[in-house]
């Protein structure tokens, strides 16, 4: 309730805009930003418009850029990604951990099951949620027909989202996604790619492109893909370094053209 009535106090909520502008932001790299809202704030209370008059301050000085802003690994993997899904065209997707919002999208043209162990606090039609670890899917064995997972298995097992420590979360994560994926059906997957496998802790794994193979024995690739920086290549680059790769799977055995 407090909260509530400072916000709608407006001297105090202004007090509180310039106290933060002035405490998080007042550094030398954004010292001309602050004095070019000031220039503006300065100039629109001078062209007023009768319509507004209740006038709040809520300084954003970081978003006047010569670029759009944007992520490249999560652009160029969650595009791909989607371009996949709409060519498979199944009945049913299901994802592990990936971007919610990506997923949300996703789920308005193809219906989507998300498992992930932080619970989703919203409902969205077409994407149902079920609360689980990559180390334990709720699935039978051989019964999912597409399944993806995001620049998460390089995560597991180094406590950065409150998972216990494990050194072979990685490798555990990814033999759960091939048990529950029946013949036929594909994988698509991202992790950090590099010349020699490396912890990041706690950040993240990188994998070479020859461990990926080898973790995925049993599966055909059907797709590599590999981001560096602001580009989207066909072709792993050891010259480049550390990057994002890219995979689609498909486990073999009769009938494995199937996707359901």
């Amino acid at each position: 309730m407090i909260v509530n009535l400072l916000r709608r106090n407006v001297i105090i909520r202004n007090a509180y805009a310039i106290f933060m502008l002035f405490t998080y932001e007042f550094a030398l790299s954004n010292f001309k930003n602050i004095f070019w809202y000031i220039g503006n704030y300065s100039t629109i209370k001078k062209i007023r418009n009768e319509n507004f008059n209740n006038f709040k301050l809520a300084p954003q000085l970081n978003d006047k850029t010569s670029f759009t802003p944007i992520e490249p690994v999560y652009f160029y993997q969650d595009t791909w990604a989607a371009r996949k899904i709409f060519e498979l065209k199944p009945k049913h997707h299901y994802d592990v951990g990936s971007s919610a919002k990506t997923l949300g999208i996703l789920s308005q043209f193809v219906p989507i099951t998300m498992i992930d162990i932080r619970p989703l606090p919203l409902d969205l039609p077409g994407l149902n949620f079920i609360e689980g670890s990559i180390l334990d899917l709720p699935f039978d064995d051989n019964s999912v027909g597409s399944i993806s997972s995001l620049c998460v298995v390089e995560h597991i097992g180094l406590g950065r989202y409150g998972d216990p420590i494990d050194a072979f979360g990685s490798e555990k994560s990814i033999l759960e996604l091939k048990r529950v994926v029946k013949v036929g059906g594909v994988i698509i997957f991202s992790v950090p790619v590099d010349i020699v496998n490396t912890v990041y802790f706690n950040a993240h794994r990188a994998f070479t492109r020859d461990y990926i193979l080898t973790l995925f024995d049993g599966f055909e690739l059907l797709e590599e893909k590999y981001q560096y920086d602001f580009e989207l290549v066909e072709d792993f680059d050891a010259d480049r370094g550390f990057g994002t790769g890219l995979f689609m799977f498909r486990k073999l055995g009769n009938n494995n053209r199937h996707i359901a």
